[in-house]
């Protein structure tokens, strides 16, 4: 169905996204290291859940309404830098905790896994940003277009596992270091609480 130089040609733009600096990867490395590899893993698999998400959307024509609905943009982006707010809140007023098992702070996976969903669903510029990448690859003479961006959509998400997957087990390293040093961890909260409040202020300010 999809051509194989195509293929190459989404897979080496899928993960050159995926290692360029954005939210997402500084998302998954401030968790790796507060919290350890397997809480930034478990944070990685709740953004790629989000991307299937946004992925399905596109498919089914759905995320057109947030390019074309300044009301609907306006909403989710507000609910999207509430929610880093709220994380914000949390880090800057944490206190050290014993890092074990990869998880730390009492998180559990499921609270791992949901942080990460919710930071990629209520970014609405992920959504217009799918709208805008995957049908450049689809192409309706080789069949249905929906399946094919289905298949795209798949094919990023193990992408973007395999890239956060390796930044989440690198930071784990410093994670380690972290749990000897309760003051360090002090210091990396605040940083994180610093990063979560950038990102809601740039998500604020976004512009469709």
């Amino acid at each position: 169905m999809i051509a194989p130089d195509v293929m190459i040609v989404f897979i080496t733009a899928s993960v050159a996204l995926a290692l360029a600096p954005g939210p997402d990867n500084i998302f998954v490395l401030t968790q790796s290291a507060l919290h350890g590899r397997v809480a930034g893993i478990m944070v990685t698999l709740g953004l790629c859940l989000g991307v299937l998400v946004h992925t399905s959307l596109v498919a089914l024509g759905v995320a057109v309404i947030f390019q074309t609905s300044a009301l609907s943009f306006a909403v989710l982006k507000t609910v999207g830098g509430c929610y880093l707010l709220y994380l914000a809140w949390k880090a800057f007023g944490a206190r050290p905790a014993v890092i074990n098992g990869g998880r730390g702070a009492g998180l559990s996976p499921i609270r791992l896994i949901g942080r990460g969903v919710i930071m990629n669903v209520t970014n609405p510029k992920v959504a217009i940003f799918f709208l805008a990448f995957l049908p450049q690859f689809a192409d309706p003479a080789r069949g249905p277009v929906t399946p094919q961006i289905f298949i795209f959509g798949g094919v990023f998400v193990l992408s973007a596992l395999v890239v956060f997957g390796a930044i989440a087990w690198s930071a784990g390293f410093l994670g380690a270091w972290l749990a000897r040093t309760p003051r360090a961890q002090v210091v990396m909260n605040r940083i994180a609480g610093g990063i979560f409040a950038a990102l809601a202020l740039r998500l604020f300010l976004a512009q469709r």
